[in-house]
């Protein structure tokens, strides 16, 4: 296992390691075949110059590497969210305010990690710049083909997953960061949403997008959630039987991969045994949207001039989603935002009896990249059979993590496989502001979980 952020920092402290020599070890990384695709720029020279700043090493991100997906602004360079449609954009102005906090906080900027088109698919593919392979089937101790990343935050998952970075910064708005962090076997943090500023990041959706991170453990993604909120979580220290916890039985354990199952049972009855109180529950059924949902009918908006003049150069099945907005009545958005309301309202009276709920972050594996390749024309039948399996694959990807987004809630996804299995994660999850104390719970679950 990698060492985490807060161990290496104290490694800084004590002499035992340098900022610099913490760079070298994650560039050699970002630039290994297990990175391949990872990033489409990366700023090595940049990071250098911040790992040796003086104070650097008292500092909360101490010098150390730090990812930044492509859809955020970096003062002096262009953000084309992973598309060719924004090639000739200019570059930004200022740091977003994320990216200040983290430099601020002493983050290396190593370079800005591949995603998703615009964000688009929890999936992971790109057929502009590559796609990243998720790091276990590939390049770990798991042989077989190379799998689908996660997304859409993919080269930031993979680029912690690695060693490439400490921190990835990315954003969720249907699961783009518990996603990756399931497949790629790392944490995944999804604040709620108004914690952390969106603004200078090109938008899915005004209503769900979340800028938030991926880390390697717990305590760490507690420190990257303090440095991008700007705030301190209340720490706790209560066991987990001081905790009410609930398995939902509504959706998130429908037709799991029996890999899945497994270990999701293995994990519940592990903390059982450490003492925690774990009652299964139905929630009410997830609220019914029009196509799409919020995203497509905001991303419209925000992308309708951008497809005039370049809708070409948009990934067919991103353009595709984007373009079904223009058809969502005014009427039926406004019903949507009512109904989204007193869906959440319902859902959490039943949830309100427990401090945070379980379920399977996502509920397959990630399957092998062939599978859901882009179309390259050479075979329509090919390309029309792995469009509908990249949908189907979408679908379920994106399907437990997306209730929480619906919810304006907070989740955290966190490794529950052992060696020698693909990775499975177990997500954490509660209402909006309930982030401290999913945070505390997740961090009891992840050292129940390794002994």
């Amino acid at each position: 296992m990698l060492p985490d952020l807060i161990a290496t920092r104290e490694q800084l402290r004590d002499g035992a390691t340098t900022a610099p020599a913490e760079l070298e070890r994650c560039i050699d990384a970002a630039q290994a075949a297990s990175n391949t695709h990872s990033f489409v720029r990366t700023l090595f020279d940049e990071a250098r110059t911040t790992a040796v700043q003086p104070g650097a090493a008292q500092l909360p991100l101490a010098g150390l590497a730090v990812s930044v997906k492509d859809l955020f602004d970096v003062a002096g360079q262009p953000t084309p969210a992973g598309s060719t449609a924004l090639a000739d954009a200019p570059a930004a102005a200022e740091d977003c305010p994320a990216v200040a906090r983290l430099r601020a906080a002493g983050a290396s900027l190593i370079g800005r990690t591949n995603m998703v088109e615009f964000a688009f698919s929890g999936v992971g593919v790109n057929p502009h710049y590559g796609t990243p392979a998720a790091w276990d089937a590939r390049f770990g101790a798991l042989p077989g083909a190379p799998r689908v990343p996660g997304g859409s935050s993919s080269g930031a998952g993979v680029s912690v997953a690695t060693g490439a970075a400490f921190i990835g910064l990315g954003s969720d708005t249907g699961g783009s960061i518990r996603i990756p962090a399931a497949l790629n076997g790392i944490v995944g943090f999804k604040n709620t949403a108004r914690l952390v500023p969106t603004a200078g990041a090109v938008p899915l959706s005004t209503t769900l997008d979340t800028a938030c991170a991926m880390t390697r453990t717990v305590r760490d993604a507690i420190v990257a959630h303090e440095v991008l909120a700007s705030r301190r979580v209340t720490r706790s220290l209560e066991p987990l039987s001081q905790y009410r916890l609930a398995v939902p039985s509504t959706l998130f354990l429908d037709g799991l991969d029996a890999p899945v199952a497994r270990a999701f049972e293995r994990s519940v009855e592990a903390l059982r045994q450490a003492g925690a109180q774990i009652d299964t529950i139905a929630l009410p059924a997830v609220l019914e949207q029009p196509a799409y949902g919020f995203a497509a009918p905001e991303a419209y908006a925000w992308h309708r001039e951008l497809l005039q003049r370049a809708g070409d150069r948009y990934d067919p099945r991103v353009r595709m989603r984007i373009e079904k907005g223009a058809t969502l009545m005014a009427w039926e958005y406004i019903d949507l935002l009512q109904a989204r309301q007193q869906w959440i309202a319902r859902m959490i009276a039943d949830m309100e009896p427990y401090d945070a709920l379980l379920s399977p972050t996502v509920p397959i594996l990630a399957p092998p990249l062939s599978d859901v390749a882009p179309a390259d024309g050479a075979d329509k039948a090919r390309d029309a059979t792995r469009d509908a399996e990249f949908f189907r694959v979408n679908n379920l990807l994106l399907r437990n993590t997306s209730v929480v987004n619906l919810l304006d809630g907070c989740a955290l996804s966190l490794p529950c496989h052992v060696q020698g299995e693909l990775p499975v994660g177990l997500m954490v999850w509660h209402g909006a502001l309930r982030d401290d104390t999913v945070l505390n719970i997740s961090l009891q679950i992840e050292q129940t979980l390794q002994k």
